[in-house]
């Protein structure tokens, strides 16, 4: 099993948490403040994963990852630094309590 089939689930259930608050208010902010978040998220997990496996702190089996490589970091290592930052707000909001709405449509 290569590391791109590992990270094919976190994927979908990071994909569909995130759609399922699509009705919810601040969809598109939230969406673009966590399109931030995952610039710095994916940026820090770039530097400092290539400082660890440059060390030698670890290494990963050629034969279960895709090739694809930011310096040393394979690919598959970014995806649960994207995952992180579209997922916990999703489940934030989701778990939030929801306001009601008044009569003439804006919330209490």
């Amino acid at each position: 099993m290569t590391y791109t089939v590992i990270t094919l689930p976190f994927l979908a259930v990071t994909a569909f948490v995130a759609l399922s608050t699509l009705r919810h208010p601040g969809f598109g902010r939230r969406m673009a403040a966590s399109g931030i978040a995952s610039v710095a998220l994916i940026a820090l997990t770039a530097i400092f994963d290539n400082v660890m496996i440059a060390a030698g702190l670890f290494t990963y089996p050629e034969q279960h990852l895709s090739g694809l490589r930011i310096g040393l970091a394979p690919i598959e290592d970014f995806t649960y630094a994207l995952c992180a930052a579209f997922l916990v707000p999703a489940v934030f909001t989701l778990l939030a309590p929801r306001t009601p709405a008044t009569a003439d449509g804006a919330t209490a």
